[in-house]
């Protein structure tokens, strides 16, 4: 193969566009920085759905498509793997492990928005690691409640919920430090799979606090699954990938 377009999302994706030369494109949707130290072209903003994407595909030549987008951006990864289709060309896929609870872990899981509701009613302070998705909700904060909400930008809360503005790794001490200034009583969270989000979870296990966990979205089968950053670079280079 000679030309990857690597669709990004998670972390790993910069690690594995690091790793590119200059005629492979690393593509983000435009949320958080966008780095400027990469040997590969850096391509921001969407494709106008699966049909879009078939364009650029073959507008670019591309030979692979590399589907590295988060675990939640199902539909991302749906039109990744119509555009492979509908062009021919190969889609692999970089999806990490879900996270597993342990034996002293309280997980609760939850389809969406209505079931998570019904789940925090019983909570006064609760913490939301969701990304963006609960600001739309900041009016219909319960009284009894206060929320602490963290997202990757700054944005305005209410009296009812402090937005923190913060982008991991986070570290285990800090995240003990915020839950006990904050008083935490329940956490809610994405199952990411990601390391540098992972002490949160810890934290709660240490405080026998509940975790409210938004079910993971169903994927797409493609061609090739791959669970690390390891695994991609093994598979590409045993597939002939020129690398950097």
């Amino acid at each position: 193969m000679n030309r990857i377009l690597l669709l990004g999302g998670v972390t790993e994706a910069l690690a594995i566009a690091r790793t590119l030369g200059p005629e492979h494109i690393y593509s983000l949707a435009g949320v958080g920085r966008v780095p400027t130290d990469l040997t590969c072209q850096v391509r921001v903003g969407g494709y106008g759905g699966a049909e879009g994407l078939a364009r650029f595909i073959d507008a670019q030549g591309i030979d692979l498509l590399l589907d590295a987008t988060h675990p939640y951006a199902a539909q991302m990864s749906h039109n990744a793997a119509t555009a492979a289709q509908l062009t021919g060309v190969p889609c692999w896929a970089l999806r990490r492990p879900a996270w597993q609870p342990g034996p002293d872990d309280d997980w609760r899981e939850v389809a969406d928005w209505a079931e998570l509701t019904q789940a925090l009613a019983p909570f006064q302070r609760p913490f939301f690691t969701l990304g963006r998705e609960p600001l739309q909700y900041l009016d219909d904060i319960p009284a009894r409640q206060f929320w602490t909400l963290r997202a990757l930008d700054s944005v305005p809360g209410n009296a009812r919920c402090d937005i923190i503005a913060a982008r991991g790794p986070f570290h285990l001490d800090e995240e003990r430090a915020l839950f006990e200034q904050r008083r935490i009583d329940v956490l809610i969270s994405k199952n990411s799979g990601s390391p540098s989000t992972e002490p949160k979870l810890q934290v709660a296990r240490e405080r026998a606090i509940p975790v409210l966990i938004l079910k993971r979205p169903p994927l797409p089968a493609v061609d090739r699954e791959l669970e690390s950053v390891a695994a991609v670079l093994a598979a590409l280079s045993q597939d002939g990938h020129p690398g950097g």
